[in-house]
């Protein structure tokens, strides 16, 4: 995504992070069964999460704005109930999804806020 592309993105911010966890659950259950990458950027001193998800030409950031930068590698993600914990290290729970936090230094693209 280039700057020029930023009027074709759509934002949505969420409430709580365990809400935009939801995306990445239903994603993963798709017929597709694609699993959105999770990123980390410190923006505006802001801790934001997002991912991003749409077709070619669309494209949709879910984003939540953090207290403080997540201080693990992974999230363990339940798929039958959304609940999830910050862990270090991929485990063995086949009913959990372990999505890495990664950390971006820039995007090409600006948050609404």
């Amino acid at each position: 995504m280039t700057d020029s592309d930023d009027n074709d993105a759509v934002y949505l911010k969420y409430k709580s992070l365990a809400d935009m966890l939801k995306v990445i659950v239903y994603s993963s259950q798709s017929a597709l069964g694609l699993t959105p990458m999770l990123y980390h950027l410190q923006n505006k001193n802001r801790e934001i999460l997002f991912i991003q998800t749409g077709a070619v030409g669309t494209s949709i950031v879910h984003y939540v704005v953090q207290p403080s930068k997540p201080e693990k590698k992974f999230i363990e993600l339940k798929r039958l109930t959304g609940e999830f914990v910050y862990v270090d290290a991929l485990g063995t729970d086949t009913l959990s999804l372990y999505v890495p936090i990664l950390e971006l230094e820039k995007v090409t693209f600006t948050f609404p806020f």
